[in-house]
């Protein structure tokens, strides 16, 4: 039996995920935060910094950012400097400033997770979309939409570029790919052709299945491609502790930083110290409990993708990375799918949200027990569409 087998009631709690159908028989299998009691590291390091009795104004110290340093050269071969990192009360924060700090037009590709539709607007920035192709069942770039898109980005009166600043899903959320390094570097080439910053999301890079991948952040490629960049990342997903609001930046280029960090003025508040202790934590003393959280995951992606793939009108493809199942229920000629899987006792969130009406995301991040439950009804959804 796994540690991940136990379950732990979340019902009644200050939990978004489950309070949002309190009082409903409706499993929750939509926001991404895995049901899943944190790292024991990360508890008893919280528990120690708890007992010293004292909150008041923190900032990081030497040893959380030498866990960090740590952590990103051993595990992803990429060695950075201490001055590089900006640290943040939470990943959407980034993807925001981000959008504030680069002057000019945005650039992504759908389906996307739902803040980085958001988070041009918010910062008074035009979007310019491009769609992803599916081709025999595998999420792809499509080169010809991103340019495409960049062109609609022009200003008509100059016909000069005004997109300054694509955003990144790095592994992919929804479609749970773990871009590879010949797809990064067609969009590092990309991005250099254009003269446009990547803001980089790489917020799920610990939660890589497939046994055969392996993350590459991509200010790693290459001198050009760091000088570029902004890197977001965070232990949130990874060791399920996003409530602490704990992230961090990358940006190796200093002026670009400094733009970064006026962006951030008088808006972003320090982070939390309770995250940054749990976040040194994550990064040095969890090694054994990541790799089983690791196999559990795929254990869980597996049932589901059988599950689904086995219904008439619905299919997935592979997850790569994530613990986020991107469902097509198109062919089940549904209006509301969302609201009709609610209505059969299943949470999910709805693909409207991300750009892709028609489809789903499943959160399999939960007990075997519970998910095998979800997975009943899922079928009885699709049975009664």
């Amino acid at each position: 039996m796994s540690i991940f087998d136990t379950p732990i009631d979340r019902r009644g709690s200050d939990s978004i995920k489950w309070g949002k159908y309190a009082g409903r028989d409706v499993l929750p299998l939509w926001v991404a935060d895995m049901d899943f009691a944190a790292p024991p590291p990360v508890i008893d390091a919280l528990q120690q910094r708890i007992a010293h009795g004292v909150f008041g104004y923190g900032h990081p110290w030497t040893t959380l950012t030498e866990s960090v340093l740590a952590h990103l050269e051993c595990i992803y071969r990429w060695r950075i400097e201490s001055e590089w990192i900006v640290w943040l009360p939470g990943l959407v924060t980034g993807l925001n400033v981000a959008c504030r700090a680069v002057d000019g037009d945005v650039l992504t590709a759908t389906p996307i997770y739902p803040p980085f539709l958001s988070a041009p607007r918010f910062s008074g920035r035009a979007l310019h979309r491009a769609e992803l192709a599916c081709s025999d069942g595998r999420w792809q770039w499509d080169k010809t939409a991103l340019e495409m898109a960049l062109t609609l980005g022009q200003a008509i009166d100059s016909m000069v570029a005004s997109t300054r600043l694509f955003l990144l899903c790095h592994p992919h959320n929804p479609v749970g790919r773990c871009w590879n390094e010949e797809e990064l570097r067609d969009l590092a080439a990309f991005a250099g052709e254009n003269d446009l910053v990547v803001c980089s999301d790489e917020i799920h890079c610990g939660l890589i299945l497939d046994a055969d991948k392996r993350h590459i952040p991509f200010a790693s490629l290459s001198p050009d491609a760091a000088q570029r960049s902004i890197t977001l990342m965070a232990p949130s997903k990874t060791y399920n502790i996003p409530g602490l609001g704990c992230a961090f930046a990358v940006i190796p280029d200093a002026a670009l930083r400094r733009r970064f960090l006026r962006a951030m003025d008088g808006i972003v508040p320090h982070v939390n110290v309770l995250g940054l202790v749990a976040c040194e934590a994550a990064y040095r003393d969890c090694s054994a409990w990541h790799g089983e959280l690791i196999a559990y995951l795929r254990g869980n992606r597996d049932r589901v993708a059988a599950a689904v793939n086995a219904q008439k009108g619905a299919k997935m493809s592979h997850v790569e990375a994530t613990y986020l199942a991107w469902i097509d229920v198109r062919e089940l000629g549904l209006d509301y799918p969302a609201a009709h899987f609610e209505a059969h006792g299943l949470g999910l969130s709805d693909g409207a949200d991300f750009g892709a009406p028609g489809w789903l995301r499943l959160n399999f991040g939960c007990s075997r027990a519970m998910l095998d439950e979800a997975l009943v009804r899922f079928a009885t959804a699709c049975k009664a569409a």
